[in-house]
């Protein structure tokens, strides 16, 4: 098999929570130009619904927006449903969606709290779950969660205050490697991207304040931009991956080195 071929996703549908903007936008594009039809969803359905017809637009690929709150089990079943009625299947999950809470651990309210691991650990759990019930049918699936390098290291509150936020994103990395043993039987392959410091609108604040202190504990010297996190993507979604599961790749600068 030629090298491009490896990569091609044609006639492979990819369902991305949190796609209608920042690092999930970004992975939708990469699989929508290697042929990929896209579901994309959000509690914005709005910015779901522009990126879809932006990307079907430019790529000839079929793309929807759907309203989604992760935390949510009944509306988590009733949108892959949907999803599943519109396309016929869905050989890739991408979760994606994500929040955080910054403040110093002694002032951080129960609420703050609970939001930040209800959206990061209990959805990509709900998500996984529910669309993990048709790949076991189908004996194959890919499924992203996308982790975080704060889930692999601890830095001082002079450079990051989020402990909800470092606590989640280590509960999904060790989330992808039990899932991956639980269903590799199954033909379905679980692994995570572990993003540094990319441009966000989660992480502007963050960077307007920091931005120096944050790049010395980066290697590279330099934050991600929009398209440094699309070959991890594509690679873990795609057939060149079909030897990796179980595994945490990390697209960080060498900040967790």
């Amino acid at each position: 098999m030629k090298v491009k071929e490896l990569f091609d996703l044609k006639d492979k549908v990819a369902l991305i929570t949190g796609g209608g903007r920042g690092l999930g936008q970004q992975i939708a594009e990469v699989y929508a130009e290697m042929g990929g039809n896209l579901a994309i969803c959000s509690r914005k359905k709005e910015n779901c619904d522009k990126t879809a017809e932006m990307l079907a637009k430019e790529y000839g690929i079929k793309a929807k927006g759907y309203a989604l709150d992760v935390t949510n089990e009944v509306q988590v079943k009733e949108m892959v449903g949907e999803v599943l009625e519109d396309f016929g299947k869905i050989d890739i999950l991408v979760n994606n969606s994500g929040a955080t809470w910054g403040a110093p651990v002694e002032e951080m309210p129960l609420e703050a709290w609970n939001k930040v691991m209800n959206v990061n650990v209990t959805g990509t759990f709900l998500l996984s779950k529910e669309v993990g019930k048709h790949m076991i049918e189908r004996n194959y699936g890919k499924i992203i969660n996308i982790a975080s390098a704060a889930g692999l290291t601890v830095r001082p509150p002079e450079i990051t205050n989020t402990i909800g936020y470092t606590t989640s994103k280590a509960a999904v990395i060790h989330f992808t490697k039990d899932l991956a043993i639980k269903w590799a039987r199954h033909n379905i392959y679980v692994n995570s991207i572990a993003p540094g410091m990319f441009r966000t609108k989660m992480t502007k604040g963050t960077l307007d304040q920091k931005e120096d202190n944050v790049l010395e504990t980066i290697p590279l010297r330099k934050i991600g931009d929009e398209n440094m996190l699309k070959g991890a993507a594509i690679y873990l979604a795609s057939q060149a991956s079909d030897f990796v599961t179980g595994t945490v790749l990390s697209v960080d600068g060498g900040s967790t080195l």
